[in-house]
């Protein structure tokens, strides 16, 4: 993967605390209020970009925020043309972020084998 030169780090910024700001403001009931742009990757050339958005919900939830994301594409894209001032404004895809779900689930499992590992160590005894 190519190296994100300072501007294209700065635009990323920029556009995922835009987007944010805009979500956070629509109207529509599908979209879930613990919605969240976890990041947004600009293309160097500023035709595309790719927001990833964390839900926190379930799956039903989850399908019907990206449901009403993408239906409200064309608005959404439309405000970040108003907030910033960019030479194109970007075409959104909006794709959903499971880490901090996997996060969860792999601390949990972490936890499980502590506590499976103390167990067998009170039942067994120490074998250092």
């Amino acid at each position: 993967m190519r190296k994100m030169s300072p501007k294209n780090l700065r635009v990323n910024g920029e556009v995922a605390r835009e987007l944010s700001a805009i979500i956070r403001e629509l109207k529509d009931p599908r979209i879930g209020i613990m919605t969240s742009v976890m990041d947004a990757y600009v293309a160097a050339d500023l035709k595309t970009c790719k927001v990833y958005i964390s839900v926190l919900g379930s799956d039903d939830e989850m399908a019907d925020t990206m449901e009403g994301l993408n239906s409200a594409k064309g608005f959404i894209r439309r405000e970040l043309a108003h907030r910033l001032n960019m030479r194109n404004t970007p075409e959104l895809t909006f794709v959903l972020d499971r880490s901090i779900e996997r996060g969860v689930e792999m601390s949990k499992k972490i936890e499980e084998v502590i506590e499976a590992d103390s167990n067998h160590e009170k039942h067994f005894g120490s074998t250092q």
